[in-house]
């Protein structure tokens, strides 16, 4: 049977970093264009909205036992930030730090970010060439960021960071600049937060796939889900064969950015996406931009690690 697609709300102009949180049976995610904080209860449908303006906000990850608390990015800053759920506002707990302070990245943010299993922040900065995105320099870089509040540089050199995802079995980060148009993959170390050894894993062009690749997820089986960007797709790619696409699922959606799995069995795949101008072409809402729920796929995702502080 081919997988369900819902679209579940009317249109973000960039919907982003889909986080479901197992303890609410609830989706995070950021209207990043709008500069929003976004939750979505599939059991009401209600959606919640609070804002982060004047800064902007491109993920939102639960701290692990601290109820209604979540580490946040703001342009280039990381923070602690409290919020209900419910109300239109959140206050800031803690501002922990700010990255990319140099002359030449004063107007970095930050981009996709998650978490590995030791509770460990993952998170890439970028400065996206406004007029043709194609020439955006590398000036980004991935961090890294503990329990220990130590924010350290991973991957320098970044043009526009994206998805991330990790295997503890198999010891591989994957990890997407999506300028590169590849899927990379590292040897990874999770308790000492160490990668090496970095090579391309799946890429699009060479597998036919159009447009790029942008927001990723795990599934049980190690394969990997990754959100095309301008393809109207997503696919899933052999977490254990490179170079081999497995699957793929077309959206309504031009603009798909990001994918998390949820739902009480963890077997719903949301997908997020976007409806801004890109190229001289905006595609149309309600479709474009829009939070989508696909069923049926046969696949499940593990639970989303959450941000871990002393």
């Amino acid at each position: 049977m081919a997988p369900k697609i819902e679209r579940l709300t009317e249109s973000y102009g960039l919907g982003e970093g889909p986080h479901w949180d197992v303890t609410t049976q609830s989706l995070y995610f950021l209207d990043c264009l709008g500069q929003d904080l976004v939750k979505y209860n599939p059991t009401t449908k209600k959606i919640t909205k609070a804002s982060a303006a004047p800064k902007q906000p491109t993920f939102i990850i639960p701290v692990q036992g601290k109820k209604n608390q979540f580490i946040i990015s703001l342009d280039k800053e990381l923070a602690i930030v409290s919020w209900d759920g419910e109300s239109d506002k959140f206050t800031i707990v803690e501002k922990l730090c700010v990255a990319d302070e140099s002359p030449e990245t004063a107007d970095n943010k930050f981009n996709d970010g998650k978490c590995d299993s030791s509770g460990r922040l993952w998170a890439g900065t970028l400065n996206i060439d406004k007029e043709d995105e194609d020439k955006t320099l590398p000036l980004g870089t991935l961090y890294s960021f503990d329990a220990k509040r130590q924010l350290k540089g991973q991957v320098r050199q970044v043009r526009l960071t994206n998805g991330l995802a990790f295997n503890d079995k198999t010891k591989k980060m994957f990890y997407i600049d999506t300028l590169k148009g590849s899927v990379d993959q590292f040897d990874f170390d999770v308790t000492n937060g160490v990668i090496t050894n970095r090579r391309v894993w799946f890429t699009l062009a060479k597998n036919n796939v159009p447009g790029k690749p942008d927001g990723m997820t795990i599934d049980t089986d190690g394969n990997l889900w990754v959100a095309v960007f301008e393809g109207a797709r997503v696919i899933k790619v052999d977490g254990h064969k490179a170079e081999t696409l497995l699957d793929t699922i077309q959206m309504p959606a031009q603009q798909v950015t990001s994918v998390a799995f949820g739902g009480p069995n963890l077997d719903e795949l949301y997908v997020t996406s976007a409806s801004f101008q890109y190229k001289g072409r905006t595609p149309p809402p309600p479709e474009n931009g829009a939070l989508y729920r696909i069923t049926g796929t046969g696949s499940k995702g593990l639970p989303a690690n959450n941000f871990k502080l002393n």
